[in-house]
């Protein structure tokens, strides 16, 4: 999760559309895995671990960020959340990569010496940017390398040393939205204007409707292998 986009939607991040869809998608992923411990890779403010600590079993979970200034702990209610600009071999049994690859030029590298630091059996959920033609001043804005399809980024796991489970894409329904006005912001050619972020704040109605369009996939989430602004993959270390 990007710093740069915490520090846009600020305290009313878990009330955006893409947030709260992507919480939900992340759920109704992870389907019956109850983690005891959460290792955040790239967590950012920790949106995504504190929504497991929320509905799980888990009693701590392990926010690493390098952005961080310095090491600190806080609570989530009774559990415990350790913030660390890095760390080193961890009993979780749940990491999270939610958009992080896609920040490294090395990923199978970065994912790699993760699988290093937990248990066997530990399961990994990666989440990244889907199709390289959608390619916009938004990635340039948060320092992406790249985007995937959804064979690549389940190869980066197989090359990391992971056993995918299943994969799928996500944002199936805003994905022809999304990509007419990125297809038509690239056809007006290149501007003058410094690179930004997409995501913002929007009025009650389109943020309610978004939030429903995503919704409505959820059900059909696991067998989506065709289109969509973000790709999935549930895998396990062996």
């Amino acid at each position: 999760m990007d710093l740069k986009e915490t520090d846009i939607l600020g305290e009313h991040i878990d009330q955006h559309w893409y947030y709260r869809s992507k919480r939900a998608a992340m759920q109704r992923f992870l389907g019956d895995i109850n983690p005891s411990s959460i290792l955040d890779v790239g967590a950012g403010s920790g949106f995504f671990s504190r929504a497991l600590l929320d509905h799980s079993d888990a009693t701590e979970a392990w926010c690493v960020d390098i952005s961080y200034p310095q090491d600190h702990d806080a609570q989530s209610g009774s559990k415990s959340i350790h913030f660390r600009r890095s760390v080193e071999q961890l009993d979780s049994d749940l990491v999270l990569l939610m958009d992080v690859l896609e920040h490294v030029e090395d990923d199978v590298g970065l994912l790699a010496d993760y699988v290093a630091k937990v248990p066997s059996g530990a399961h990994f959920l990666i989440s990244v940017p889907a199709f390289q033609f959608l390619w916009s001043d938004h990635d340039v804005f948060l320092e992406h390398y790249r985007r995937y399809r959804l064979h690549e980024i389940e190869d980066v796991a197989q090359k990391a040393g992971l056993k995918v489970l299943r994969g799928s894409y996500y944002f199936g329904a805003v994905f022809p939205i999304a990509a007419t006005l990125r297809l038509l912001e690239r056809g007006r050619g290149a501007t003058e204007r410094q690179p930004r972020s997409q995501l913002k704040q929007h009025s009650p109605i389109v943020n309610a409707t978004l939030n429903t369009l995503s919704a409505l996939e959820l059900p059909v989430l696991a067998f989506n292998r065709c289109a969509g602004l973000t790709a999935f993959c549930l895998a396990r270390k062996p």
